[in-house]
């Protein structure tokens, strides 16, 4: 399991198959430089499978989920709702534009199953458009008026995520070649050097700056010193399963060093750019409900509603571990053109999280207030009401969301787009009317309203996007 097919092996008498591999090749010879179409992937070390995959996947979000939502309960256990409201405010204005700086590429590269693109192409551009939102971000603290701590804190957030980012794209490289372990090995140390820079500071020192100020610093140690070494021996084992021991250290910087080639790095761009936008947008109308908090009720309020959302965080994280590790298989399904296993593995992905959903919901409904109360202060815990409202919400974001790796997987790019704008819009609408009326339960209720419409739009690209016989 796990291998990668010929770029011209036909899985059965399917004539679709056969010219969906030439015409995917002959793109890759025009979209690319001057260099003859990509070998597929080949196998650079022991792939493991689908469900190894999934496990150390799984295993890596939920640690560093609990990870970060340690910090959340640091903050609020030994700071105040403020201080839980500036750390959410700094990444509810940082992750929309680190996000969509970064198009999408792990999920393009993971499902690069021809090799379309060298990795020094994915790398090249992940760092120019990091440095690109690195400027957007300074130059909206620069405009916004906030004080000097709380700026200070947005930018430190800013550096991190940019980091993170880096490391995003040789976790790109580790997914496409199956080897999900090496990801949960690094998103492990990360978590546990966020969490104890972050609790350190605060219990120590009472202030969130010197937080940030750690947890850039850890994330920054992991890019240099594990992604970085670990991406290049991936590479190092690709282009020779038996390298010599002499040179070997400089062979493998070489190969993690980025490539500009300004048609590679266009083409690249326009390719990645609709599911850049989407994602932006996805992680926009995420965060449009605290923008209206924040502005109605005020930094406190965000903090309250940030912590009883982090929680549900455990079901996205099982749901990204799902998706993460489904994408590359269910991309070599429709490249194939064996849509009856791409419908089915998206039919078994959905199951799952509908299970998810209905049992995070279920667990709110009969222990919503014991969680918080375990969790927080009393003060969070007089908002279970919120608390159910938020579980909804997750639960119909669960089948989004793989719906949406779905839609990645077959290449529906720009199709994305006018499902997450309508996603948008329901929730600016939402929010504009029920936040000053409703407050907190209001945001969450506007969440619902978009889920729902973002599955609905989501089910309509699957279905356009499979031949008619599998719908049936």
């Amino acid at each position: 399991m796990g291998t990668v097919t010929e770029p011209f092996a036909i899985q059965g008498p399917n004539t679709t198959a056969v010219l969906r591999r030439c015409n995917y090749m002959l793109s890759t010879y025009t979209a690319g430089t001057n260099e003859t179409p990509s070998q597929p992937i080949r196998s650079c070390s022991r792939q493991l499978t689908l469900r190894s995959n999934f496990l150390w996947t799984l295993i890596g979000n939920v640690f560093y989920a609990a990870c970060q939502w340690g910090i959340l309960v640091a903050l609020a256990k030994l700071g105040t709702p403020q201080m839980v409201g500036e750390f959410a405010l700094a990444l509810a204005i940082t992750a929309p534009i680190v996000i969509g700086s970064g198009l999408s590429l792990r999920g393009l590269q993971a499902t690069d199953a021809l090799s379309q693109y060298l990795f020094g192409d994915y790398l090249s551009l992940r760092l120019l458009t990091t440095g690109a939102a690195g400027l957007v971000i300074v130059a909206i603290v620069w405009f916004s008026g906030y004080g000097w701590h709380t700026a200070a804190i947005i930018l430190i957030v800013g550096l991190a995520k940019g980091f993170e980012s880096v490391s995003d794209i040789f976790y790109g490289l580790l997914q496409q070649h199956e080897r999900m372990d090496r990801i949960a090995l690094s998103m492990i140390i990360k978590g546990l050097l966020s969490l104890a820079a972050v609790t350190s500071a605060i219990y120590l020192g009472g202030d969130l700056l010197l937080g940030v100020c750690g947890l850039t610093a850890g994330w920054a140690l992991m890019l240099v010193f594990y992604d970085v070494p670990s991406g290049g021996r991936m590479l190092q084992t690709a282009s020779d399963p038996e390298p010599p021991t002499v040179g070997l250290c400089s062979r493998v910087t070489r190969l993690v060093q980025p490539r500009w080639r300004p048609r590679a790095l266009v083409t690249l761009t326009l390719l990645a750019l609709p599911v850049g936008i989407v994602m932006t947008l996805i992680s926009f109308n995420s965060n449009i409900p605290r923008y209206f908090i924040e502005h109605h009720l005020g930094t406190r309020e965000l903090g309250i509603f940030a912590a009883l959302a982090y929680p549900l965080a455990a079901g996205t994280t099982v749901v990204g571990a799902l998706g993460q590790s489904a994408t590359p298989r269910l991309a070599r399904h429709y490249a194939d053109g064996d849509y009856r296993a791409f419908s089915s593995l998206i039919r078994k992905l959905l199951c799952l999280g509908l299970a998810i959903g209905v049992g995070g919901i279920l667990l709110i409904w009969l222990a919503g207030r014991p969680i918080l109360l375990l969790l927080y202060q009393p003060e969070y815990a007089n908002h279970t009401d919120v608390f159910l409202w938020l579980g909804i919400s997750a639960g119909i974001s669960y089948a989004a969301s793989l719906l949406g790796y779905g839609m990645t997987a077959a290449r529906y790019l720009r199709a994305q787009l006018p499902v997450s704008l309508i996603a948008i819009l329901v929730t600016v609408a939402g929010c504009a009317f029920l936040v000053p009326r409703h407050q907190l339960s209001g945001a969450a209720i506007a969440m619902i309203l978009a889920a729902i419409c973002q599955v609905v739009g989501s089910t309509a690209v699957i279905l356009h996007a499979l031949p008619r016989q599998e719908v049936e």
